[in-house]
């Protein structure tokens, strides 16, 4: 494998394990929480994931051939909820998460080069694709640090618990030296 077969391939996990760790934070609340903003200046997490999935389908929609903004996409009414329901949720992230990992699953290693644009200015398709790596993993803490805060003491830790870092340590000393793959259902939802 080369380094920009590599590189795919690593992005792509890495994509992933971000979308599962949302979902593993938005799975431990109730459906109302998922719309808890503390103030105006706030957004729920279904604001949050109505903003990621609206820069999701602008961004990798005819990626390689259109701006990345696209001019259907209305960002500003991202930030107005009017998602009513945890399935409702549920299907606005799948449906930006399904467009990103298509698209992203399709590009071949010869593409990595190609200049694409996002708002007028141009980016090799590595650039737009670290560009996402740090866009949405910050949302994504959002989500789950918001999920945190509304869950206080019922919050089951998605990394490694406070206070447990020699014992994790310990158990991934113990064994031998792996390298990090995801399980047969993880890789399905990248295809």
């Amino acid at each position: 494998m080369d380094a920009t077969e590599s590189y795919l391939e690593s992005v792509k996990k890495q994509f992933l394990y971000y979308k599962i760790l949302g979902e593993k934070a938005m799975a431990q609340l109730e459906p109302e929480q998922l719309f808890t903003a503390v103030n105006e200046d706030t957004n729920s997490i279904a604001t949050i994931i109505k903003h990621i999935s609206g820069n999701m389908l602008s961004r990798w929609t005819d990626f390689l051939t259109t701006d990345g903004e696209k001019e259907w996409r209305n960002r500003d009414a991202e930030f107005e909820n009017d998602l009513q329901s945890k399935e409702e949720v549920l299907a606005v992230w799948n449906k930006g998460w399904d467009c990103f990992l298509t698209t992203l699953e399709n590009l071949k290693p010869e593409q990595l080069s190609q200049i694409i644009y996002i708002r007028n200015e141009g980016h090799t398709v590595i650039e737009a694709i670290n560009r996402q790596l740090a866009h949405y993993p910050y949302h994504i803490g959002q989500i789950v640090f918001y999920a945190k805060q509304l869950k206080k003491d019922d919050w089951n830790s998605l990394s490694i618990p406070k206070n447990k870092s020699g014992n994790y340590n310990a158990e991934k000393f113990a064994k031998e030296k792996e390298i990090k793959n995801f399980t047969d259902d993880e890789l399905k939802k990248l295809k």
